[in-house]
């Protein structure tokens, strides 16, 4: 739990930055995105506050000449006055623009640019494939935590596909290929449904056309190393809407580490390439655009994952222009390490979500300490959970008041679903029930079957709801008047006795803590009756 440890710290030590709003803008082969952010400066972090984005096919190149069609133009020129009506809107300070693949390859590439600054003020910066890759990098990085395990990624564009190799030191290897979603459609596909021939011959180019990365890729692997493997952008997201409809009643609330096996994409591929063009477009998940590309998209995907031997991708729904927002962060002191970032993106999210709802952190923070005191005093004696289920204990006590942001009144219902629908960063979708669940359950009822979101839950997840839930209760209870009334606690477990004894000092001298002492009484029964123990307290003066 050190991560932890110094993002709290670094919020009391950052120095003075001010907090914005920044507009980014990817300009790319087959769409145009912009997102806004709300910067928090002392986290430091950024929360989604709008997104647009527009299918342009600024891809759709004149077939002689290359250069960007008079269409596209006039079609990108309208989605980036819109983007900048929102970000206007919104009181933004500043917008950034990237433009990819199509653009950088026009011949007429560097005149859209010009054209998009004297119309509408905006300086784009035209990036190269590398660079397109690298900023790519930095937007997964700020979203997923992968535990200093070797990582990799793939984001399929319309022009282009990035793949990226990194550790928890650096980059390893950074590559930008020309096939894309979009491309590939053009120069390939021409009957509706595919037939065998055009088929195979997408395969074989794509193939063709990773030998070299592939190969560089491999290379720069260690003995015995296999990477988590991250898909992000629209073709990665698109298949796990479809993936997750087939396997469930209802996609997940959030996309971010949702994980599907080569063998269900390769299913879903084979499906695809039976379907016309109107059946795709029927798919959970699938936009009228995106039908007209995904073939090519997947089989980039699939032909990709098995020259890598890899067996189960998982998705990231930050990319391109998450990266271009960390990439101005790390330009302007907002970030001094983008791996420390990678790091620390669990226990920043939930600051960053804690900051949102205005929790009254030092409270939290106390009740934390006491929380993971009783955790790490009764681990092996009374539960058997690990760094994982503490950190979820953690997550759940910075967060367990969040509900009072709407209303006192039942607090802890109104908190479970503000966790659940909060952007948590790092977590996996079940990872973020747990933490709502928990504390949900920090007061009033303990669970029970005949709640619905917690009776579907698997009995090992339920185990965990129970336990640490009943953990917080009494830890909520060592700071009743929320004034650091308890200075410091001790545990010790009685297992002759099957007694947890809880030696409490005060921190004032001749405070007698009646209110905490009367309240960790009252919560009590729960953590006994999960734990089959007797909690004594005893205070020290």
């Amino acid at each position: 739990m050190a991560n932890i440890t110094q993002v709290s710290n670094g919020l009391k030590n950052k120095k003075a930055l001010k907090d914005c709003i920044l507009g980014a803008i990817d300009i790319g082969t087959n769409s145009i995105h912009m997102v806004v952010v709300q910067i928090n400066a002392q986290i430091p972090s950024f929360s989604i506050i709008a997104k647009e984005k527009d299918t342009v096919r600024l891809g759709d190149r004149h077939p002689e000449t290359g250069n960007l069609t008079e269409e596209a133009i006039n079609r990108s020129l309208a989605a980036l006055k819109r983007c900048k009506h929102l970000a206007d809107s919104l009181k933004a300070d500043q917008v950034i623009a990237v433009a990819t693949s199509a653009t950088r390859e026009a011949p007429n590439g560097q005149e859209f640019l010009r054209l998009i600054q004297a119309e509408l003020g905006i300086y784009v910066d035209l990036i190269s494939g590398q660079e397109e890759a690298r900023r790519i990098y930095l937007g997964v990085l700020s979203g997923m935590d992968f535990g200093g395990k070797v990582h990799a990624m793939i984001d399929i564009g319309g022009g282009s596909t990035e793949i990226v190799l990194g550790d928890n030191k650096e980059a390893r290897f950074l590559s930008s290929t020309k096939i894309g979603a979009v491309r590939l459609t053009q120069d390939f596909i021409h009957s509706d449904p595919i037939n065998h021939q055009e088929f195979f011959s997408l395969q074989a180019y794509v193939r063709g056309m990773l030998e070299r990365p592939v190969e560089e890729f491999k290379n720069a692997l260690n003995q015995g190393e296999t990477p988590i493997f991250v898909g992000t952008s629209g073709t990665a997201e698109t298949l796990a809407l479809i993936h997750s409809t087939q396997n469930q009643e209802v996609a997940p609330l959030t996309l971010n580490g949702y994980q599907i096996p080569l063998r269900d994409i390769e299913a879903i591929l084979s499906r695809l390439i039976t379907m016309s063009y109107a059946q795709r477009a029927t798919l959970p998940g699938m936009s009228e655009r995106r039908a007209e590309i995904i073939i090519a998209g997947v089989t980039i995907l699939v032909e990709a994952m098995k020259m890598l031997d890899i067996e189960y991708l998982t998705i990231c729904e930050r990319a391109l222009r998450e990266g271009v927002i960390v990439d101005w962060m790390l330009q302007h002191g907002y970030i001094e390490d983008r791996l420390a970032l990678q790091g620390e993106v669990r226990p920043r999210n939930i600051y960053k979500i804690a900051h949102k709802y205005r929790v009254d952190l030092p409270h939290a923070e106390k009740i934390a300490d006491f929380a993971l005191n009783i955790f790490d005093a009764t681990k092996n004696l009374l539960h058997s959970w690990g760094n994982l289920e503490r950190e979820y204990l953690w997550s759940s006590t910075i967060l367990h008041n969040s509900g009072l942001y709407i209303s006192h009144s039942a607090h802890h219902k109104h908190s479970y679903y503000l966790i659940r629908n909060a952007e948590l960063l790092g977590f996996s979708e079940i990872e973020i029930e747990l933490i709502a669940q928990i504390a949900r359950y920090h007061r009033k009822s303990k669970p029970k079957r005949k709640h619905e979101t917690y009776t579907c839950l698997s009995d090992y997840h339920r185990q965990i709801i129970k336990q640490l839930s009943a953990i917080l209760r009494l830890a909520i209870a060592l700071d009743r008047r929320q004034i650091g009334a308890i200075k410091s606690l001790e545990c010790r477990y009685d297992s002759e006795y099957r007694q947890l004894h809880l030696h409490l000092t005060p921190s004032l001298p001749n405070d007698d803590c009646a209110l905490e002492l009367w309240n960790l009484d009252y919560k009590k029964p729960i953590f006994e009756q999960e734990f089959q123990v007797k909690v004594i307290t005893t205070l020290h003066k």
